[in-house]
């Protein structure tokens, strides 16, 4: 049954409740929504009601959408489970959605849209009438409660209206968490007032490398852009209608040469003349770290009171990753500072930056969370890992009782290549394919059930070095972010196990949806001539992905 309708990500349960069409939507249905279920409401009429061209009333009535929350849905689902019937048993009703929140409700939605077919993904009806629903009921809830994404903006700027498609994108697959990569070496993405050289210095470079950073093109026009604080207030207020949550990322104390650019005094200025530096801009690990001085310390306190105040996301996400100790080595600044604090090297001077903020986001009611270098040096007490040069962090952090979120670059990494044929695009990394994705099993056997408990959920990475626009974005990100979308939410089987033959059956409905959508898919027979980019070079890793 789940097969012959489509739905992606699976559901735990769909009963077929008779062999005739279900209700047809049609002018008289209505949308009766109960308090707690308006957003829901508002989505479907703004959405739904444009692809199909109905009104939907407000009110209730025979022919009616009612939405509700159930306290008897969230005991057997949780807050984000859901009960869609379409079986004509509710009375004065078509079509009941309860939720076991509102963020439930809003998922049955997403599930009812999925069942009108592809062309209830238009911004405009192709079709005249003929809105028959399956009768049905449908009995779900996710397995994890972070299904995320990460976008980089800072390589390649994506912007507003293309950030607020991207979440339109995740609600449709019911992913729940945008993880929003603001600052890098190679720009600073968003407005913070006290600090306008962030953003007057900090979101432009002179000139972009064109393919992989071994490359010898360059695109040679000036590169940028970033959001304005009532562009974020924007982004924010859209993905909680839609039940996302926005967490944010400030990289400290590496991936910072943009902050430098703008500000040279964050940066080691007794070993570099960090005066001299400009927003970088090529890829790669780069060796201009801040300082370990109570003026960064401060300048970032100042940052994050800002970053706070657009974001309500309880989580806060400062990054720690690739932060190379030469100059700190070097710097005789530093070593004073390791001195005077009672560490041992670098490793703990690095840990002294995350403890600091995780114990002043902690002070606010917020949590800390960072890339798993974090665990170099100590991790602090609160602090929440995203484990992603493989497991080993992951295991090692839940293991110690800190909270994790799974995203190993040798399985998620969008970025990577999707294919091994000379045709795909300025191929990176290792071959992950869509097969591979959908065998993907974010908890590693063998993890005792304490450390099980700490795993939040996973995440796919989508690190923008040679995603230069948004058709680029889409080609990496599809179809594999729907394959995904089902490991973060259903109950699948072990990943040999999976049924891949039949989600492929379920993803030949799927892809008339994202054709619907305008999303610029890899097409399973491999890139249409307009995706691929011969000669630019890539860096392609052969063979299978290490499992560490």
């Amino acid at each position: 049954m789940i097969s012959e309708l489509a739905l992606i990500p699976a559901p735990l349960s769909a009963e077929n409740r008779g062999r005739t069409p279900g209700h047809v939507l049609d002018a008289h249905t209505t949308i009766d929504a109960a308090p707690g279920t308006e957003s829901t409401a508002r989505w479907l009429r703004s959405v739904l009601g444009a692809a199909i061209g109905l009104p939907f009333a407000d009110g209730p009535g025979p022919g009616a959408i009612r939405l509700r929350t159930s306290e008897e849905v969230e005991r057997e689902y949780g807050p984000e489970g859901y009960r869609l019937s379409t079986d004509g048993s509710v009375a004065d009703a078509a079509v009941l959605v309860e939720g076991g929140g509102p963020a439930g409700v809003f998922w049955g939605a997403q599930t009812l849209r999925q069942l009108l077919g592809p062309d209830a993904y238009r911004k405009a009806p192709v079709q005249d009438g003929g809105w028959a629903l399956p009768p049905l009921t449908v009995e779900d809830g996710p397995r994890f409660g972070w299904r995320g994404l990460l976008l980089d903006v800072s390589r390649h700027f994506t912007p507003k209206d293309d950030v607020l498609r991207q979440l339109d994108l995740l609600a449709a697959h019911k992913l729940n968490v945008f993880h929003f990569h603001l600052t890098d070496d190679q720009g600073w993405r968003i407005e913070i007032k006290r600090h306008p050289r962030l953003t007057e210095v900090g979101s432009w470079r002179a000139r972009t490398k064109w393919g992989h950073r071994a490359s010898p093109l360059w695109t040679e026009t000036p590169y940028g852009g970033f959001y304005t604080q009532d562009d974020i207030r924007e982004i924010v207020a859209y993905a909680a209608e839609r039940h996302i949550t926005v967490v944010p990322e400030i990289d400290l104390p590496g991936h910072s040469q943009a902050a430098i650019a703008a500000y040279p005094e964050l940066g080691n200025t007794d070993v570099v003349d960090t005066a001299a530096l400009t927003v970088w801009d090529t890829w790669g690990v780069n060796p201009n770290v801040l300082a370990p001085t109570e003026t960064v310390l401060r300048f970032y306190e100042g940052v994050f009171e800002e970053v706070l105040e657009l974001f309500p996301s309880t989580f806060v996400h400062v990054g720690g990753d690739e932060c190379p100790k030469d100059q700190w080595k070097a710097s005789p600044a530093a070593q004073a500072r390791i001195k005077e604090l009672g560490l041992a090297d670098e490793d703990e001077l690095q840990s002294w930056f995350i403890r600091h903020f995780d114990r002043w986001l902690s002070d606010r009611g917020r949590r800390l969370i960072g890339w798993d270098e974090i665990l170099q040096g100590g991790l602090a007490e609160g602090a929440a890992v995203s484990s992603w040069r493989g497991y080993g962090g992951g295991i090692a952090a839940a293991t110690a009782g800190h909270d994790v979120v799974m995203c190993p670059e040798q399985q998620v990494y969008l970025d990577h290549r999707q294919a091994p044929g000379e045709d795909e695009p300025v191929p990176i990394g290792f071959v992950r394919t869509l097969e591979d994705v959908y065998r993907f099993e974010p908890v590693p056997p063998g993890l005792p059930p304490e450390a099980v408990a700490h795993i939040l959920g996973t995440q796919a990475n989508v690190w923008t070095e040679v995603m230069e626009n948004r058709g680029r974005v889409d080609y990496q990100v599809f179809p594999r972010l729907a394959a995904f979308a089902e490991v973060a939410w259903s109950a699948l089987p072990a990943p040999d196990a999976r049924d891949y033959a039949g989600f492929e059956r379920r993803m030949s409905t799927h892809y008339r949806r994202l054709d619907a959508l305008g999303v610029d898919y890899r097409p399973p027979a491999g890139p249409h001539p307009w995706q691929q980019r011969p000669g630019v070079l890539g860096r392609p890793i052969e063979g299978a992905p290490p499992n560490v």
